[in-house]
């Protein structure tokens, strides 16, 4: 097969990957299995956040009848924001928090205080949500938590280990949601963008609880070694890290994980595959090592299939993210190991977007690293400086798909030929 053909077949499988974790399609099929039990004389409060937040919004409100009373609320990231009648819609910043985050999340308290007896809460909880609704714990700035999140980014730590400092920096996140809306009832329907679904850790767990049984948020930062470097005002909250008292039971439901993707991944397949069940995770550097461990002991021919999150240390001023970091480190895994061609290897965010960048990730093959260094890219070079963005626009790899209005986390395909 031509490698045009083979860079069109890994593409469609990742799509097939991404419309699985359609938000309005999970949502509907959620509603249609237990329909919202409407207030009979107060108001259903909707509130979506994340970046597929207006997909899940969509849905829910589809699924009412006419006539019912709501207050409605979206907070999504800038890309996937649109204006939406009937909506309190926002955009704020993801990765970094911003004003306009700190605004939508005193607009979401602001309505979930007014809740009563006589209410009730649905939320719809997707990846991101957590950078979008940053509500400082008292003393703490915006400017300080987005110091933290710095900080976390660069030590590569994961999803659970920045969600727990994150938790104890917010009103909102750790079961924030939660105890605002007492005494309204509050049910939540998640997408899960986290390996492993640990409803707490996805997008800080507002609807859920704290993350109680991987140690204190002190215990995280120092173990991390961030601990001397955190602003005064974080170490002081993180010491404290007082969860919300009296929490009610969650009523959280998964509609939608990574997981999912891969097998509707495997399904849309018309050669044989193989679907890894072991999430990858861990360091860009050793996933790197696991992916042509398992590619070279897969039979020529036959996709393979995995689905994760990995962890990226940065070391430079260049720009990328784990996706682009992770394809660059195979194509020079296999050039060292002498791979042969014919293969490739796409690794993508199912957001769209992967770190700092309008790409989702890249596509790589065993042509890739000699078409960087005939445009002028070194790309040891740039891999060294954080660069992976760099190295892969010169060979013309970015995998470009636009914002997804979705979230499970990262799906990848390598098949030899």
């Amino acid at each position: 097969m031509p490698a045009d053909d083979l860079r069109s077949e890994l593409i469609r499988l990742f799509m097939a990957g991404v419309a699985a974790a359609d938000p309005e399609r999970a949502v509907a099929e959620a509603l249609a299995a237990r329909p919202v039990e409407l207030p009979k004389n107060g108001t259903l409060i909707l509130i979506a956040i994340g970046k597929a937040a207006h997909g899940m919004m969509q849905a829910a409100r589809d699924s009412l009848p006419d006539g019912a009373r709501t207050g409605c609320i979206v907070v999504t990231n800038y890309e996937n924001h649109r204006d939406v009648a009937g909506v309190a819609a926002y955009a704020a910043g993801h990765p970094v928090p911003d004003g306009r985050g700190v605004i939508a999340a005193l607009a979401v308290e602001k309505l979930l205080r007014g809740a009563g007896e006589g209410d009730a809460v649905l939320a719809l909880v997707s990846g991101g949500g957590s950078a979008l609704l940053p509500a400082p714990v008292e003393g703490v700035t915006l400017a300080d938590k987005a110091e933290v999140n710095r900080l976390l980014l660069a030590t590569g730590a994961d999803i659970t280990e920045t969600n727990i400092l994150r938790q104890a920096l917010s009103r909102l996140k750790g079961g924030g949601m939660l105890a605002l809306a007492k005494p309204a009832p509050l049910r939540s329907l998640i997408l899960s963008d986290v390996v492993g679904d640990d409803l707490r850790v996805i997008a800080s767990g507002p609807t859920v609880g704290p993350i109680t049984d991987q140690g204190t948020a002190e215990d995280v930062a120092r173990r991390l070694g961030i601990w001397q470097k955190l602003p005064e005002a974080a170490r002081a909250a993180l010491t404290r890290n007082a969860p919300p008292a009296d929490l009610p039971p969650p009523d959280a439901t998964l509609i939608g994980s990574n997981g999912q993707s891969l097998a509707a991944m495997a399904r849309a397949a018309t050669r044989p595959v193989r679907m890894i069940d072991r999430p990858l995770t861990g360091p860009v550097e050793q996933a790197a090592e696991t992916v042509l461990d398992l590619a070279t002991a897969t039979p020529p021919g036959t996709a393979l299939l995995l689905g994760g999150e990995t962890t990226v240390m940065i070391r430079g001023d260049g720009r990328g993210g784990r996706n682009q970091e992770l394809a660059l480190r195979v194509a020079l895994l296999a050039e060292a190991r002498g791979v042969k061609p014919r293969w490739h290897f796409l690794s993508g965010g199912t957001d769209g977007r992967d770190g700092p960048t309008e790409a989702a990730g890249a596509i790589v093959d065993d042509t890739c690293l000699a078409r960087m260094r005939a445009a002028g890219a070194e790309p040891e070079a740039l891999l060294a400086n954080s660069d992976s963005h760099a190295a892969l626009s010169a060979s013309g790899d970015l995998l470009t798909v636009g914002a997804t209005g979705t979230n499970v986390a990262d799906l990848q395909v390598f098949l030899r030929n």
